[in-house]
């Protein structure tokens, strides 16, 4: 049995401010945006390369506005990652890695040196609170 994860839906407050950071700021393509009333709006947007969306709207979830966290975007450049969406008006939180290969839970500041997959993070907000975390991987097959 093949189970996808396809959709997660992400609350907010305003709808409209959400999309324009979603899509204008950190690059989600929109896939839709339907309102057959004033009770129900759906939006749903995907990070470019990614075969899962996010779905925003009116009267999908009772989620308070800002209490998802733990959503990961897999980057293969943090770096430049970070700076694109700093330059894009995007507060990025300070860069960190595992400290050691056995990692027992502690971070130090920056980029893992090695640049080993899944070792170094970044933290983002959206504008309601919803925390994001960036992860690189796939750095050292670029070299």
């Amino acid at each position: 049995m093949d189970l996808r994860l396809e959709v997660v839906v992400v609350p907010v407050r305003h709808v409209d401010r959400a999309v324009a950071f979603y899509r204008d700021q950190l690059g989600f393509h929109l896939d839709v945006d339907y309102s057959p009333n004033e009770r129900f709006r759906i939006v749903q947007l995907t990070p470019a390369g990614s075969s899962c969306s996010i779905q925003l709207g009116v009267g999908l979830t009772t989620m308070p506005p800002g209490s998802v966290e733990g959503l990961t975007l897999i980057v293969d450049d943090l770096d430049l990652a970070c700076r694109r969406l700093t330059a894009a008006g995007v507060p990025v939180e300070p860069v960190r890695h595992k400290r050691s290969v056995d990692w027992q839970g502690d971070f130090a500041e920056g980029l893992d040196p090695d640049r080993r997959d899944y070792a170094s993070f970044a933290g983002l907000r959206d504008p309601d609170g919803n925390r994001w975390t960036l992860q690189e991987r796939g750095f050292a097959g670029r070299l």
